[in-house]
């Protein structure tokens, strides 16, 4: 079932929708689950909610799914220039918009404000090895973000087109200063048609720079894939896969 929430989003001032999936006999027995965090929550589950009519049908998958997780879906903000602003870990340019950099503070509220809630609220296990982090786009780039500036948070990343190519310095300079634990894996994807020279060029050193810590990573490039959420959607068996069962 996948139940929806607003939780105050201090950052903004504002609220910030939950859209949380919880397995089907969650409520039958005392189980503890693993989590994942996915940014663009609302595009995950319902096409009623997708931000295009379209979402990546990520509840049919894990009814059926071999095994059993909780994810908390995080909407976004949807005032001109929120997402980008509360999506980018540095100041940069993405699509003529001056970002702001305002990631860190957005994981400072899901590690210190949501995540204790989800813990406290919920039956999961909180240590890093069952917590992920996710997203698509300037969501991908938090996740990839996320498990290499935090990892003590996040075990797990599924990077889906991260907007990595006006960062990669920024990105190889964060992962040069930190230490990762290794069994930290990041499923980093991009599809074919939005596989620009530049993009191959920043995707190539991230994930090279990625290997010098010794991390587990899957660097994909979807056939026929694009920058949209049924590009995404289809390839949510092979990252969860990657993430879960392959560990």
């Amino acid at each position: 079932m996948v139940c929806k929430e607003p939780v105050p989003f201090p950052p903004s001032g504002e609220e910030r929708m939950l859209h949380v999936y919880l397995p089907d006999y969650y409520d039958m027995c005392e189980d503890r689950y693993p989590v994942m965090y996915f940014f663009d929550g609302h595009n995950l589950f319902s096409d009623a909610d997708a931000t295009y009519g379209l979402s990546w049908g990520m509840k049919e998958f894990l009814d059926t799914w071999a095994k059993e997780v909780i994810v908390v879906g995080i909407e976004c903000g949807h005032k001109p220039g929120q997402r980008l602003d509360e999506y980018s870990p540095y100041p940069m340019e993405v699509m003529g918009h001056l970002c702001r950099g305002r990631g860190e503070e957005t994981f400072d509220w899901i590690i210190h404000t949501l995540k204790p809630k989800i813990d406290k609220e919920l039956r999961t296990w909180p240590h890093r090895e069952a917590t992920a982090i996710a997203g698509s786009s300037m969501g991908g780039l938090m996740g990839l973000y996320g498990a290499i500036m935090h990892n003590n948070v996040f075990g797990k990343a599924a990077c889906l087109s991260p907007s990595i190519v006006p960062c990669a310095d920024q990105v190889i300079e964060d992962i040069q200063r930190v230490r990762m634990r290794e069994d930290t894996r990041f499923f980093i994807s991009f599809g074919r048609d939005e596989y620009s020279r530049q993009t191959k060029e920043a995707a190539e050193r991230v994930v090279g720079q990625l290997g010098y810590q010794h991390v587990h990573v899957r660097s994909l490039v979807q056939e026929h894939g694009g920058h949209n959420e049924q590009s995404w959607g289809h390839l949510i068996p092979a990252f969860m896969s990657f993430l879960w069962l392959d560990a």
